[in-house]
């Protein structure tokens, strides 16, 4: 099975699961969901061209060539496979949670990032909803980081398989047992805690920037662990973009440039 076949079952998979759970056990009921979704399925359309286009390689493909070429700590040092698979594993992770935090710092990088935050409703497409040039920033730091640690081609696959999952997971609109909840944010990113980080108030959203382990934020000093205004009743977006036109994919893509109404 090739590293797209792998990706791709992956991704439909959890995308169709998430999916089925949302209609089971919902927290929130949205009446435009269908319209929304369509939106975000086409922005990750988008973002696939664009990467396409726009790269030679992709973070599977410089794991290779690192390999072959004998770049990176880990092809140095020769440890164990199953050693290198984990700490490739943990350092992959912790590199996207410093990236989401320096989208959030760096003002151009924002104004990309915010696309993201502008959904008025979170569901599981919204963890699709990224601008294409955050996609690619995004896959350029992958890269780098592959390059640097010398990751496994096999590190790297299952990192993105599991990220994609673990974003769906994540933002999906679903209402878990309290008990649940709380185990499963012990060592994982649940709904609850990633639906924080989109409340419409800064000091939420710019909190809880970890994707898979929930560990990161709490080591450093980025976790929150409830919104002020309630699951149930907070509001989900950006103050800015608060318009169903501003919802429209055109209007999306185009959202980093407008004049005047840049992202906090």
């Amino acid at each position: 099975m090739t590293e797209e076949t792998l990706r791709l079952a992956g991704f439909a998979g959890a995308l169709l699961l998430m999916l089925f759970l949302e209609q089971l056990y919902p927290l929130h009921h949205d009446a435009r969901r269908w319209s929304r979704r369509g939106a975000n399925l086409l922005i990750v359309l988008a973002d696939t061209i664009v990467l396409r286009l726009s790269l030679p390689l992709l973070a599977a493909g410089a794991a290779i060539v690192a390999s072959e070429r004998g770049w990176g700590l880990l092809n140095v040092l020769n440890w164990p496979f199953w050693l290198e698979l984990g700490i490739a594993l943990l350092v992959l992770d912790i590199t996207i949670y410093w990236q989401h935090r320096l989208f959030h710092r760096i003002k151009p990088l924002w104004r990309l990032h915010a696309m993201h935050h502008s959904d008025l409703v979170m569901d599981t497409t919204t963890g699709l909803r990224f601008h294409p040039l955050e996609i690619l920033v995004s896959m350029l730091v992958k890269i780098g980081a592959v390059m640097v640690i010398g990751a496994p081609w096999l590190a790297v696959v299952v990192f993105e398989v599991v990220l994609n999952a673990t974003a769906l997971f994540n933002h999906s609109n679903i209402r878990l047992p309290a008990r649940l909840e709380q185990l499963l944010r012990v060592c994982l990113v649940t709904p609850d805690m990633h639906r924080v980080h989109h409340s419409i108030h800064a000091d939420e959203h710019h909190s809880n920037f970890s994707f898979n382990l929930s560990v990161w934020d709490r080591v450093f000093g980025s976790y929150r662990a409830q919104p002020r205004d309630g699951h149930k009743t907070m509001t989900i977006g950006l103050k800015q973009f608060r318009l169903v036109s501003d919802q429209s994919v055109l209007a999306l893509i185009w959202q980093p440039f407008r004049r005047g109404e840049g992202p906090e």
